[in-house]
């Protein structure tokens, strides 16, 4: 397989995940946990994105076509639920709420699944992305050595999330604070995108 593949395939999911961005929205959302408890989230977060990727990587539009879910459909849903995420960031409820919790450490929320695996890491552009580099590699084999491009990409992942204990000391936490705020600005936006991109899809939007 020609290695010119590979080279396009991590550019490519690497911009798409951009695991550089995220560090600062996982600390945002892990903001006041211990290391552990971090790592945890983190490998967690990770592992369920690689499986999602794999999933789509082998099977494609199959697994939403069996369904009846389009990829339009896919991102207008991952846009709305990122946005309600980015409103708790803006208005400081997941803060308030952490702190609700902070005496009871198994109830505190568990932000690996929703929102970082999906739809931060694992969403509909990655998504995408994978289903398309698969195409071009038909077969078992192609889309494992899609699935393989993914996994160094989210190895990257895991370590720029294993900093983020670090970059909260770094900010103290007003400086957090603002890094919560412009982040769920951000998301806002981000998710805003998902949805123009989705209604795009559908000829709703130019």
């Amino acid at each position: 397989m020609d290695s010119a593949f590979y080279i396009t395939a991590f550019v490519t999911l690497f911009v798409i995940i951009d695991p550089i961005g995220l560090t600062p929205v996982f600390t945002a959302l892990t903001q006041g946990q211990g290391a552990e408890r971090r790592r945890a989230l983190a490998l967690r977060s990770c592992l369920i994105s690689l499986g999602l990727l794999t999933l789509f990587a082998i099977f494609g539009e199959a697994v939403m076509g069996f369904v009846g879910i389009t990829m339009p459909a896919f991102r207008i849903a991952g846009g709305i639920l990122l946005f309600l995420t980015a409103l708790e960031m803006l208005f400081e409820r997941r803060t308030k709420r952490r702190e609700d919790q902070s005496e009871h450490a198994e109830d505190q929320p568990d932000p690996s699944v929703f929102p970082l695996a999906m739809p931060l890491i694992a969403g509909p552009g990655a998504i995408a992305t994978v289903i398309l580099l698969a195409g071009r590699q038909p077969g078992l084999l192609g889309a494992l050595s899609v699935v393989g491009v993914a996994a160094a990409v989210l190895v990257l992942v895991f370590a720029f999330f294993l900093t983020a204990g670090m970059l909260e000391r770094l900010l103290g936490r007003t400086g957090i604070n603002v890094v919560t705020r412009v982040m769920g600005m951000l998301l806002a936006a981000l998710s805003v995108q998902f949805v123009l991109d989705g209604l795009k899809d559908f000829g709703f939007a130019g």
